[in-house]
């Protein structure tokens, strides 16, 4: 072991500005908050390359005072405390100026300050933790805070960040965040000249949800307030129509600051459990109100995770109110059972003897040595006060249920093709086919959407999509993040045959769609696409990337619950026996299953 030294204090303040400023979007969290705390109404944040060359956040709050102003980029002060006591009771967003001399270690730093008290302000310049310039100005009240070169003193640490555009998106983010946990602050946002977001501070949630996520989204909200003693839950949730593909549109704030939280999170999605498919996720905007001494809010450095004293509580609040807000109750009367004991209710509806009958593998009981255990399948029947146990060998017979892959190639044969009889259509969804001793079942979803990637890829290998334009074009609204990943891949797009240009800010226009998807909902299918493109975080060829939106399309191109014509269904198990791999979807899922005569005769007991 090598010798232990004291480190000098610069890098001290270093290894600590690590522990709170990891990208542009941190120092942005950490003044806006600063902002708020101060009792800003309004707050602006200005961008150069993504916040890598400057960061620059105006608000109109109360300022600092001339003697504080060294003070706050000291480690360790604030405002707020003054000893560990006060801990447990500290209901701001953050410490006022806890986190300047983090920012200052690894920044250039210029800040304008001034409070309503004194007649001039203070210009202040401090770079890697060392004072350069100090003197009073004139400004308004309030403070600016201008932050440059982010990392200009530990290169090695600005080599992890990622491109200006990405920092960018991280950047909006946070200050979507922000303004939609405070609706009465009014906030701006620019990135290189550019306003991206805008709100009017009017205390109006719904109009901050609209200036940021647009129309769409705003008009399928559903109100939430609930309020019991142990907390308050107010905002609003979606409709399940607004889902995304991930988990960027939960929005919830404990007392106003943005927190992760996955008690909340698996809360949130347990009440949407009914209504949305797997790997959706929900819109919602919740603010929750709660009292401080549950909380513990500065178990991350960041202060962005939080734990709860009484979680056990919070989880089923939180589920039961979305669940009950998102049920259309009818007008149905309650009828109150009679409470009764499991063998009374039993008695009462089921005649006696009753029978239960399981199965178990021979490994869960012990059998006669001359009986081969993974051969066998125990069969227990149990009588009302009885037990009776049967042993039955059936593995030959289970293995002439087995299938054999030359069935299929035969059933999808053009030989065969002639002797197809269809039998028709149940649940919408599934087609049965009798085919010589067999009855073949073929999801028409499946079997479709296999059809219709196979078609699409074919298309995109040759060069041969075509393009239906629409008119008038369909208005996307998108967030900074999603306009982002549109620009990036707006070639890509083309490529499939959408017709796509911006609209200006972060809204675009879309003039044409694939042909192939036009009796189809373009929009779902493109944000689905933009939802799929926003979970990938390694780098995107265009042929990795073009196969993705070819097989997101398609799989947004098949419909549930639909009904087919014979006719129809003949064309698609045409178009299917004439495919490569006919057997499974583009994403693995099967498109045909068969079951024997044998089988079906088994069952009802005429093969015993």
């Amino acid at each position: 072991m090598g010798h232990i030294r004291e480190l000098d204090q610069n890098t001290i303040n270093q290894i600590a500005a690590g522990e709170v400023v990891e990208r542009p979007s941190s120092v942005v969290k950490e003044l806006m908050e600063n902002a708020i705390d101060a009792g800003a109404t309004m707050i602006s944040v200005e961008l150069e390359e993504g916040g890598l060359k400057s960061i620059r956040i105006t608000d109109n709050g109360k300022g600092i005072e001339k003697e504080d102003v060294r003070i706050a980029f000291l480690r360790h002060t604030t405002s707020k405390i003054k000893t560990a006591v006060d801990l447990l009771s500290v209901s701001s967003l953050g410490f006022r100026g806890e986190a300047l001399s983090s920012i200052a270690a690894v920044c250039q730093v210029e800040l304008l300050t001034r409070t309503e008290a004194n007649m001039e302000g203070i210009r202040y310049r401090i770079e890697g933790g060392k004072e350069i310039g100090y003197e009073e100005i004139g400004i308004p009240v309030g403070t600016t805070f201008i932050a440059n070169n982010i990392f200009f003193n530990t290169p090695a640490r600005r080599k992890f960040l990622r491109t200006a555009q990405t920092e960018a998106g991280y950047v909006s983010d946070i200050v979507e965040k922000i303004a939609l946990s405070h609706p009465e602050i009014a906030i701006s946002f620019k990135s290189n000249g550019r306003v991206r977001i805008h709100t009017s501070g009017n205390g109006s949630l719904k109009d901050v949800i609209y200036s940021i996520y647009g129309k769409d989204i705003t008009d399928h909200l559903i109100p939430l307030n609930e309020q019991n003693d142990f907390m308050k839950i107010n905002g609003y949730i979606g409709k399940a129509i607004i889902s995304k593909g991930n988990r960027t549109y939960e929005n919830y704030f404990i007392n106003g600051r943005y927190i992760k939280s996955n008690i909340i999170s698996k809360a949130i999605e347990d009440g949407y459990k009914f209504i949305l498919m797997q790997h959706k996720y929900p819109f919602t905007v919740l603010n929750f109100e709660i009292n401080p001494e549950y909380l513990d809010v500065n178990v991350h450095p960041s202060k962005m995770e939080l734990r709860f004293r009484k979680s056990e509580k919070i989880y089923p609040i939180i589920s039961e109110c979305i669940n009950d807000a998102l049920i259309e109750k009818p007008n149905i009367i309650d009828v109150a059972l009679e409470q009764s004991t499991e063998k009374e209710v039993l008695r009462k509806y089921v005649p006696e003897p009753f029978e239960i009958k399981r199965q178990q593998t021979m490994e869960e009981v012990e059998e006669p040595k001359n009986i081969h255990s993974e051969e066998r399948v125990r069969e227990e029947t149990v009588y009302y006060g009885t037990n009776k146990t049967v042993f039955v060998n059936d593995v030959a017979k289970q293995n002439e249920e087995k299938e054999n892959s030359g069935d299929y190639a035969t059933f999808l044969s053009n030989l065969a093709k002639p002797k197809h009889k269809i039998i028709g259509q149940v649940f919408g969804t599934y087609w049965i086919v009798e085919y010589n001793d067999k009855m073949y079942i073929i999801d028409q979803h499946a079997a479709h959407e296999k059809v219709m990637f196979e078609s699409l890829m074919e298309k995109l290998k040759n060069k041969e999509v075509t393009t239906q334009m629409i008119n008038p074009p369909m208005i996307l609204s998108l967030s900074m993040t999603e306009a982002d990943l549109m620009e990036k891949y707006l070639e890509n797009f083309r490529e499939i045959g959408f017709e796509i240009e911006a609209f200006g800010g972060q809204d675009f226009a879309v003039r044409g769609i694939p042909g192939d998807l036009y009796t189809l909902d373009s929009q779902d299918v493109l944000m689905e696409i933009v939802d799929n493109l926003s979970n990938e975080t390694g780098k995107m060829t265009p042929d990795i990337l073009t196969d993705k939106i070819a097989s997101m399309s398609c799989k947004a191109a098949v419909k549930g619950n639909s009904r087919m014509s014979f006719a129809e269904a003949d064309e698609l198990i045409t178009k299917l026996l004439s495919l490569e791999n006919p057997y499974n979807c583009p994403h693995g899922r099967p498109t045909i299953i068969s079951m024997s005569k044998y089988e079906l005769e088994k069952k009802f007991k005429r093969i015993i």
